[in-house]
This record gives structure tokens, C-alpha cells and sequence, in this order.
């Protein structure tokens, strides 16, 4: 019973947390967003006009992808607090135009201090609020450092301090905050002031407003600490000694020795083949690739054209499919530097197959006798897709995890910090912030990576550069992901409207099928409830950012109605 309320707690979280946070239209009063553009050369999106039109004009100053990433991440920290960030992580995937393709993990890691009770009380059950609030919830950032390791490696324009200089701009000049920032920052004053030691602009009791100049003088100075010292501008000096000190104010347990060890990761990318295409995505910690490939697979031997897009026929498929992917994930998958994951077993199609026997394609399975098969990552993440005029393409998801984090400022600085350490499995089959089950794979270990959801990828059609996507959405990020690649692939949609179509997410536990406010007919609802299946409406999932190559090389990029987001072109 106990895990049971705290599915039903899940749910009604979640979709509390849509309602308030979520719109399915734009605020194009406040900035002239583009929603789908088609552009001769090269392309951004991204969850903010102001982070995509920089990425554009350091793609126009002859900066790549890589530069134009560098400059993105770093203004959605600005102009994007709730999910850009410096205090955070994220997941790369880099596709030269040669074809190669490098993925780069820079997810924050547990603290040294950091043990696999942590978070348990004195009767040994999970505290979880000790983990998604306030100090102790924190991991060490990677994001400067993800950033950096980038740059050394494949900027073209080989000029950090231009590629930092627009965030620091943007953080003194400030920038107009859009109705659903304002509301955000609003609604979350609570928890500012219930996390935060030191009072500041967020904790204050003024209300933020639509159209406000939101200016962060702070977060101005710790800019140009990074643009005038690279990544030791984040991990030494002043602005690692404010994070430390903020912790020991807090209780938290990062120290000067965490922020000097943390290092990103370039990882082999996971690539698997769909018909005539190739997906690329991460692999662990990250879990999209490895689910996303795994359930193309699980689809591949099925004739979704036919059965069309929507039909009840379809959902059924494809929720089954979801459906077993997410119980692999919760036992098998975890960082790969302390778990041996299964990948190869994971990853094969035969496997995939086999996952697919006892499919019933009149009735839904009962995920209680859904398991996991054998050998014998709140909503508030943010993508941006970019492809340069050399036919480079990057696809970054970064975030940190619920809404403003763990919504502690570090004080002096602006910095919003993660609650990541809430990704770890707590104890083993219980459930964090997005409802999504742990278990020995993802225990809390010293300097170990958190398992994730997020799943930037890119989709190459014949060889060539064809589709380049991700999404936010907790665990919602995959299915979304798979949801569009499937519309373009299979159902022969236009990016524009793959993105824009309503979605479906189901994760094994709870068994419940969510859906969108609106996105079936009241006929398919009644046919798919006949099969078995359970319903939650909810608000908008996921916010996807797309760039498609088309036969002619045009770009066609679509930026997710679901939000403020923005496609830029040229």
C-alpha cells in the first residue's frame, strides 16, 4: 500500500505541476518566437528567442555547432534559470559532418561524502524530501567543465571569452521575463525561501511580473570568472568557495576537493538501425539511448504505417513496448564506470524479440507481471538541437532535474544548484520525483553519475544527416523522443508537425497510460480502455527541439508550441 500512494502522490504531483508550469501556446508578445523555419544553412532551437538567436549569430560569426552549444548552454543559464544551467549536467551528442560521432557526459556526480543511506530516516524508509530540497540534494555540477571539454576539442572558433562574453552581457543588461517565467518564479518563492540561507532576489516577497527586466548582476561576475579563467573560473577561486560555503551553511556535503576532481566523460555513442536508419544517442548513465534503440527494435517486426498514426492499434504497440523498456531500465541500468551494464544484451534485436512474445495486441499487460528481462531521470530539463553551415550537428539535453533545482542560490553568485543526487535510487523500488523505480544498479556511490532519462540524439537517414532532436520531460523524455522519430520515420509527417503532434507516455510503473489534455478522440480512449488500459490526462509532455535535413539539404527546424521556444535560421 505504501508504494502504492506514493504512485497515486506521483501522479497527482505531476499533474498538479503541468497545470501550473505548463502552456500550449507561446508568449510571442514578449519575444517574436518562431515555431518552424526553413533555413539554407544553418539552424538553432532551443527553449529560449534570446539562447537561439546567440547560438545564430556565433554560427554567422563562422563558429560550428560545438561553439554555437558553448554560447547556448551557458545564455539558457541566463535567460532560462529553471532548467539552463551552470550548476547543473548534461548529455552531448556531436555528429561531424564526416559522419563521425562522439558523445560527451557531463552529469553531475555524488559527492565524495556521499553514502547509500543518505537519505534514509531513522526507520530506514526514503526521506525523499531530503533529496529533491535544499542542500543535501546537490551533486557536483558538470556543466562548465562539459563545456570546456568541448571546446578543446572541436571549436572552430577557438575564442572562449566570445563564446562567454553574450552571457555575461545578458546577465548585467537583463532580459524580459515571459508570462510563464514570471509565473514560475512565483509559484516557487516558497520553496526558495524554505531552501535558501542567505536571502535574495527570488526569496524576496515581490511578485515577478510579464515583460519585467529580470537583471543578475551576480551571475554577471561568475560569467566573466569563466570567460577570464575557463573552467577554473567555476571549479577554484572565489566562485568554488562561495559554492562550499554555501553548502557548509546548508548542510550540504560538496567540498573544494569534489569541485577539483569533477571531469566529463566522452563515452562511446550508442547506435542502433531502424529500417534505413541509424539512430544515434548516449549511453548509461544515461538511460535514453539504450530504451530508445530498445524500443525501435521492439517495433521494428510490426507495420506501424498500416496500422496508422493514432489508431488504437498503434498506442497499443507502442505503449507495450514502452511498457518493457521501462522495467529493463529500472533493474539494469546505472552508471557504467560502477555497474556492469547489460548493454550487449540490451541491445541486441533478437533480445528485443523476445521482449515482444507475450505481446497481446488485444489486451494490455498487467505490469505487475511486466518484469525486467534476464540474462539466464521534473519535467523542468531543457534541449536545444543545432546544425552548422559545415554540416556539423550537436543535440545537448541539460538540466537540473526538478524546476530551479534544488532551489538553493549560491549566495554572491546567481548560481541555482541541481537536486540530482534525487536520480540515485533512494532504496531500492521506491519511487523518485517522476515515478521512475530503482535498484541496485543506480545506488548512491562517491563520485558515481546518477541515472538519466535525457536522450539527445541524432538520426541519420542512409548515411546522411537527417534528424537531430531531444526533449525535457523527466521520464517522459524517451517516449517523446521515440513518439517523434516515429511520426517523422514511420507516419511520414513534416518535423513541424511530428513535434507539434499530441503525445503518450506510459513507464511500466504506475500502470497508467498518460496522455495530453486532447490528444485522442473519445473513441480511441473507450477502444484502448476496452483492451485494458488505464488513463491520466495530464498537461503538455515534453518540449522537443528539431532540425530535419531534407533531400535538398534545406533545414527545417521546429521549435515545441508547448513552451516559449524559438527556431533560428539562416
Amino acid at each position: 500500500m505504501k508504494k502504492f500512494s506514493l504512485y497515486l502522490l506521483f501522479l497527482g504531483l505531476l499533474l498538479v505541476s503541468s497545470c501550473k508550469t505548463k502552456k500550449l501556446s507561446s508568449d510571442e508578445s514578449v519575444y517574436p518566437l518562431k515555431k518552424s523555419i526553413v533555413a539554407e544553412d544553418a539552424a538553432v532551437v532551443s527553449a529560449h528567442y534570446l539562447a537561439s538567436e546567440i547560438g545564430l549569430d556565433i554560427l554567422k560569426s563562422g563558429g560550428n555547432a560545438v561553439d554555437a552549444a558553448i554560447a547556448v548552454q551557458f545564455a539558457l543559464d541566463v535567460c532560462y534559470p529553471v532548467a539552463g544551467n551552470i550548476g547543473g549536467g548534461g548529455f552531448m551528442v556531436y555528429r561531424q559532418a564526416d559522419g563521425d560521432v562522439y558523445t560527451l557526459d557531463y552529469r553531475e556526480k555524488a559527492p565524495l561524502a556521499a553514502t547509500s543511506d543518505m537519505y534514509l530516516d531513522e526507520n530506514g524508509e526514503a526521506d525523499l524530501n531530503k533529496s529533491q530540497l535544499g542542500h543535501l540534494a546537490v551533486g557536483v555540477p558538470g556543466s562548465v567543465d562539459g563545456m570546456y571539454t568541448a571546446f578543446e576539442r572541436f571549436s572552430k572558433l577557438k575564442n572562449w571569452k566570445m563564446l562567454v562574453q553574450p552571457s555575461v552581457d545578458l546577465a548585467r543588461k537583463g532580459f524580459k521575463l515571459t508570462e510563464s517565467q514570471a509565473e514560475g518564479l512565483n509559484n516557487n518563492k516558497v520553496k526558495f525561501a524554505q531552501a535558501n540561507t542567505v536571502p535574495n532576489q527570488f526569496t524576496s516577497s515581490k511578485s515577478f511580473a510579464k515583460g519585467e527586466i529580470l537583471v543578475q548582476e551576480d551571475l554577471a561576475k561568475v560569467y566573466e570568472a569563466i570567460r577570464d579563467h575557463g573552467r577554473e573560473g567555476f571549479y577554484g577561486g572565489w566562485v568554488a568557495d562561495a559554492i562550499v560555503a554555501e553548502m557548509e551553511r546548508g548542510n550540504g556535503i560538496i567540498t573544494l576537493e569534489d569541485l577539483a576532481k569533477y571531469k566529463a566523460k566522452w563515452r562511446e555513442p550508442l547506435t542502433g538501425q531502424y529500417d534505413e536508419y541509424t539512430i544515434h544517442s548516449m549511453p548509461p548513465p544515461s538511460s535514453g539511448g539504450v530504451l530508445l534503440i530498445q524500443m525501435l527494435e521492439m517495433l521494428e517486426d510490426f507495420n506501424l504505417a498500416e496500422m496508422g498514426f493514432h489508431s488504437k492499434e498503434a498506442i497499443h504497440l507502442i505503449v507495450e513496448a514502452e511498457r518493457r523498456a521501462y522495467a529493463d531500465r529500472a533493474k539494469h541500468l546505472g552508471d557504467m564506470d560502477f555497474y556492469t551494464v547489460p548493454l550487449k544484451m540490451l541491445m541486441d534485436p533478437e533480445y528485443a524479440r523476445m521482449r515482444m512474445q507475450n505481446f497481446d495486441d488485444k489486451k494490455a499487460s498487467d505490469s505487475e507481471e511486466v518484469m525486467a528481462g534476464g540474462l539466464k531521470e521534473s519535467e523542468q530539463t531543457t534541449h536545444f538541437s543545432i546544425v552548422d553551415s559545415y554540416g556539423n550537428a550537436v543535440s545537448i539535453t541539460t538540466t537540473l532535474n526538478g524546476g530551479y533545482g534544488s532551489k538553493v542560490i549560491v549566495d554572491g553568485t546567481g548560481i541555482f544548484l541541481n537536486n540530482e543526487m534525487d536520480d540515485f535510487s533512494a532504496k531500492p523500488g521506491v519511487p523518485n520525483m517522476f515515478g521512475l523505480i530503482g535498484a541496485e544498479a543506480n545506488k548512491i556511490e562517491p563520485e558515481k553519475r546518477m541515472l538519466s532519462s535525457m536522450t539527445p540524439t541524432i538520426i541519420e537517414k542512409n548515411g546522411q544527416l537527417h534528424l537531430v532532436l531531444g526533449t525535457p520531460g523527466g521520464s517522459t523524455i524517451i517516449t517523446s523522443v521515440l513518439q517523434v522519430a516515429l511520426n517523422v520515420m514511420k507516419f511520414g509527417m513534416d518535423v513541424n508537425s511530428a513535434v507539434q503532434s499530441p503525445r503518450f507516455h506510459h513507464q511500466w510503473k504506475p500502470d497508467v497510460l498518460m496522455i495530453e489534455k486532447g490528444a485522442f478522440p473519445d473513441q480511441t480512449i473507450d477502444a484502448l480502455k476496452e483492451m485494458g488500459h488505464e488513463f491520466n490526462t495530464r498537461g503538455a509532455i515534453g518540449r522537443v527541439e528539431a532540425i530535419l535535413v531534407d533531400f535538398n539539404g534545406k533545414l527545417k527546424a521546429a521549435a515545441d508550441k508547448r513552451g516559449d521556444d524559438h527556431a533560428a535560421g539562416y
